[in-house]
């Protein structure tokens, strides 16, 4: 797979610090002290998934970045440049290379960003969708401010709201990345004429090309919690650089074995207030929010695990319970903190409720405590099981914790409750996580 990335902008913010470099080259140190320029990070890690086809648009001091990396033959791969002379937007050179790109998908990456992603994953997801785009998507620590991706339970994108879009009251942390997966077919779909590109026509990704496929089925996202953060201004520099240091960048990334802080819901992160059914009585308990970002600021993925039996009940159905975690989820990001998962078991085995779903209705191997949620967010966030923990505040999270091979805190007083540690405060269990 080929692989385009866009490095032309003049990071006009964080030139304060580096005035006569072009962003991507911009150094930083890794945990073992070494310093390299971040995009030729970037670029040893697509060598190393095997994505050695790499085409740089450039513009700003662009000798410098040609004269850094060369053909790429150093670094074993392969690099051919774009001078974007004149802007032309931010795809309008995606026109000007059509002919180099081919007929079957391509990487198409922003270099304002530092990324460290696994992107066979991202390839093969894209391939088993079927679509023409698959945008990489994530939770942030500032959903309110970012550009927010709407999307259907098989991550088909029906909306994509920009920062000043007026937006629903609760949504989904799910911010686009600038990292997408894109068939040629979708350039050639937007009606745009490559011979009128220029300074008096420029190409917008997004608005002319993207967001014009949202609800045809044609484009969807790739939920993951790997590294992807802006690094264009002084502060933004300084939070990326420590993450290099302490091998957060590295280490989030999937082809890596994860460990994960797993949550209970209900009693844990929202008040307990017995079948939560209407989303006015969801309140997160205080301090949770400070708990939860401290899990984010980690390395530790932190995946919600709840057993939703009012969904079998018929008390509240499939979309109700998504507009409550919306609500969960809008609560934490506006202070700043966020969950990498949230899995849910909507089965119960017990029968004749009035207005049960019968298909629903039987032994399942996700219900807590079994550990089937657990396992099913292993499998899709390759987390090792062994070096992560389940904290809950009943005897249900603790046994499921325990069946999956974690380490479990309980939150509570119940002295039958056999837990490897107790805490009193979800704040307290995270500080008995980091500690140990």
């Amino acid at each position: 797979m080929k692989t385009v990335i866009m490095a032309g902008g003049k990071g006009t913010r964080i030139s304060q610090l580096f005035p006569d470099i072009p962003k991507p080259l911009i150094e930083i140190k890794d945990k073992d002290g070494m310093s390299r320029p971040v995009l030729e990070r970037e670029l040893i890690s697509l060598r190393d998934q095997g994505f050695t086809d790499i085409l740089l648009t450039v513009s700003y001091m662009h000798e410098k970045i040609e004269n850094y990396l060369g053909d790429g033959s150093s670094l074993g791969i392969n690099i051919t440049y774009f001078v974007e002379e004149a802007p032309l937007g931010n795809a309008g050179a995606l026109f000007k290379i059509r002919d180099w790109l081919g007929d079957e998908p391509f990487l198409l990456l922003n270099a304002d960003a530092v990324f460290d992603v696994d992107f066979r994953r991202m390839a093969d997801y894209h391939s088993k969708k079927g679509g023409l785009v698959t945008l990489f998507t994530h939770p942030n620590s500032h959903p309110y401010d970012s550009g927010i991706v709407i999307a259907g339970e098989d991550g088909e994108v029906i909306d994509w709201l920009a920062k000043e879009d007026a937006r629903p009251e609760y949504y989904k942390n799910r911010v686009n990345a600038g990292l997408h997966v894109i068939d040629p077919k979708a350039l050639d779909m937007s009606g745009i004429d490559a011979d009128k590109i220029g300074p008096d026509y420029k190409v917008d990704l997004d608005r002319m090309i993207l967001k014009p496929l949202c609800g045809t089925g044609k484009m969807f996202c790739y939920d993951s919690p790997e590294y992807v953060k802006d690094m264009g201004t002084p502060e933004r520099y300084e939070q990326v650089s420590k993450d290099f240091a302490s091998g957060v960048v590295e280490a989030k990334n999937l082809s890596h074995r994860q460990k994960a802080v797993f949550l209970d819901r209900d009693g844990t992160l929202n008040k307990y207030v017995g079948f939560l059914r209407d989303i006015n009585e969801l309140e997160l308990i205080d301090g949770v929010t400070d708990a939860v970002k401290e899990i984010n600021a980690s390395g530790y993925l932190a995946v919600v695990v709840t057993n939703q039996p009012v969904i079998a009940r018929g008390e509240v159905t499939v979309p109700e319970l998504n507009e409550i975690h919306n609500k969960l989820e809008t609560l934490l990001g506006n202070e700043g903190a966020y969950i990498d998962g949230l899995y849910y078991c909507p089965h119960h085995p017990d029968k004749g409720f009035e207005g049960e779903i019968p298909e629903l209705k039987f032994e399942c191997g996700c219900r807590k405590p079994k550990p089937g949620m657990l396992i099913k967010a292993s499998e899709a966030l390759n987390i090792d099981l062994g070096s992560s923990w389940m904290i809950g505040d009943g005897k249900n999270d603790v046994e499921a914790g325990r069946n999956a091979g974690c380490k479990t805190i309980y939150i509570g007083t119940d002295d039958s409750v056999e837990s490897d540690f107790r805490a009193d405060t979800l704040k307290n269990a995270v500080r008995i996580i980091l500690d140990n």
